[in-house]
């Protein structure tokens, strides 16, 4: 359950880059505490270009972005760490110590932590997303999978609120995106906002409950997925298209299937209840 409060609210937020690249133009919208969120669009819509003005890494060129009522103008990376935690798509890019724990522990002592509180969050974090085999492991020794694990630990020893991942599950076979997306779930479910950037249209379907549709530095829709995957009209501008059982789903409408439907699970009963009526 979300609150009403917003965690983060976007206030006509717009980015143009020092090449004169506009990367976003008038983004309002509001997060709220537990809320779970997927941000698709095409390469270069802007998905990226919003979240790292979350946590500072950007700073607006108009509007404002308001962290737990906070102007993220005026806080660096550091002070808004503890409030948004960012899990880059390669996870390569932000590991850059000898050892799982050693990486783990890298932020809070940054941030001045006692070294019983650094050791304390470690160990919470390692056993939180089940990586405690691999404490004393240098973290490029290990696989694509279990790095992406590395770098969430590395997120949840700042205890954010926020979490956000960007391609959650690229480079990952089955089994790994099975884990890191349960994982996130959990987190989810034990109070964390989460918010992920991907171009897996099932992902969102199965996971997320919102969903933002991003296309040329504007968000274009905003909604549950069920009710943004019924836009395809929209969808197909954009270069996006829903998960393949939607597609199915919606190409049997005149048979009674209804166009939002996100599961094989629920495929199938509504295949029961049309043949058998009941």
């Amino acid at each position: 359950m979300s609150s009403s409060h917003p965690i983060v609210k976007v206030e006509e937020l717009s980015h143009t880059f020092p090449d004169a690249t506009k990367a976003l133009e008038g983004v309002s919208l509001e997060i709220h505490r537990g809320e779970f969120i997927g941000i698709i669009g095409q390469n270069g819509s802007g998905k990226t270009t919003l979240v790292k003005h979350f946590n500072g890494l950007l700073k607006p060129t108009k509007g404002r972005v308001l962290v737990d009522s906070i102007d993220t103008r005026e806080k660096t990376i550091a002070d808004l760490s503890t409030k948004i935690g960012y899990v880059f798509q390669n996870p390569d890019h932000q590991i850059s110590q000898g050892s799982t724990e050693g990486e783990l522990a890298f932020g809070p002592r940054n941030i001045g932590l006692s070294a019983v509180e650094i050791e304390a969050r470690v160990e919470e974090a390692l056993r939180s997303v089940g990586i405690e085999h691999l404490a004393k492991r240098h973290p490029l020794l290990t696989s694509k999978g279990e790095r992406q694990l590395i770098a969430i630990a590395s997120v949840l020893t700042m205890k954010p609120e926020v979490i956000i991942v960007d391609e959650p599950t690229t480079g990952q076979d089955k089994r790994q995106s099975r884990q890191t997306m349960n994982l996130l779930g959990n987190l989810n479910r034990a109070g964390h906002t989460i918010i992920v950037i991907t171009h897996d249209m099932s992902l969102v379907a199965e996971h997320t409950r919102r969903v933002l549709v991003f296309h040329k530095g504007r968000v274009i829709l905003d909604d549950s997925p069920g009710k943004v995957f019924r836009e395809v009209d929209i969808l197909r501008e954009t270069g996006l298209r829903p998960p393949q059982i939607t597609r199915l789903a919606q190409t049997l409408q005149a048979c009674g299937f209804p166009q939002d439907i996100l599961s094989v699970k629920e495929m199938y009963n509504e295949f029961r209840h049309i043949m058998t009526g009941s």
